[in-house]
């Protein structure tokens, strides 16, 4: 995987490229995170749980609990919600622009986070395809709670991993729950977005 790190007023950004990777695989992905979420960083997480599981063709609004422990030392066990890119404010939405894109919040550390007006940061990841398999970024934008450069350089090498070791077990664990037909168990969303700015939407999701 290539990989390129950048950082602006808003937050940190990376750039990256896989080969053998296809758009579907990482769609499919965000709707399946339990199974693969130790492979994803096999030294920095722990199990994943669904406080409110994503609904097959439609993950938006559903919520996850990610524990792990970070270069740093630092402990995360974060609520995180599945945004409606359609409510996200503009200067973020702006970030946006390749073809499949899903964008998390990370709500706060316990059960009444769910009810949250604003989070404390957002997560963007964003993907197409390309003649060698997929081209993407992933963007780190501090709300409620701004990030230093340095917290930011942290989640880059964090997230660089995780999106390195998509190439290591991502087109195998796809393929091997290919078998698996009831959606109950192994669901499945098309994250293609269409417009731009404050026509940002999801193509194949209606508004939850």
């Amino acid at each position: 995987m290539e990989m390129q790190i950048t950082q602006d007023e808003i937050g940190t950004h990376i750039d990256w490229k896989h080969e053998g990777i296809t758009p579907r695989m990482i769609d499919w992905f965000w709707s399946n995170m339990e199974k693969g979420f130790l492979l994803w960083h096999p030294q920095e997480h722990q199990p994943l749980t669904w406080v409110v599981p994503p609904v097959h063709g439609n993950p938006i609004g559903s919520v996850h609990l990610a524990p792990q422990t970070w270069s740093d030392g630092t402990f995360q066990n974060l609520y995180i919600r599945f945004e409606d890119i359609t409510t996200l404010p503009l200067f973020v939405k702006q970030y946006i622009v390749y073809e499949h894109c899903v964008v998390v919040a990370g709500l706060g550390f316990g059960p009444e986070s769910l009810n949250v007006k604003e989070p404390m940061g957002y997560r963007i990841h964003q993907w197409q395809k390309t003649d060698y398999g997929v081209e993407g970024k992933s963007n780190a934008i501090g709300i409620r709670k701004k990030e230093s450069k340095e917290e930011g350089m942290v989640w880059a090498k964090h997230c660089g991993e995780e999106i390195g070791n998509w190439g290591v077990f991502l087109p195998q664990l796809y393929n091997l729950f290919a078998v698996v037909t009831n959606t109950k168990y192994n669901p499945y969303a098309d994250l293609t977005v269409e417009g731009k700015g404050e026509t940002l939407r999801y193509k194949h999701i209606q508004k939850a």
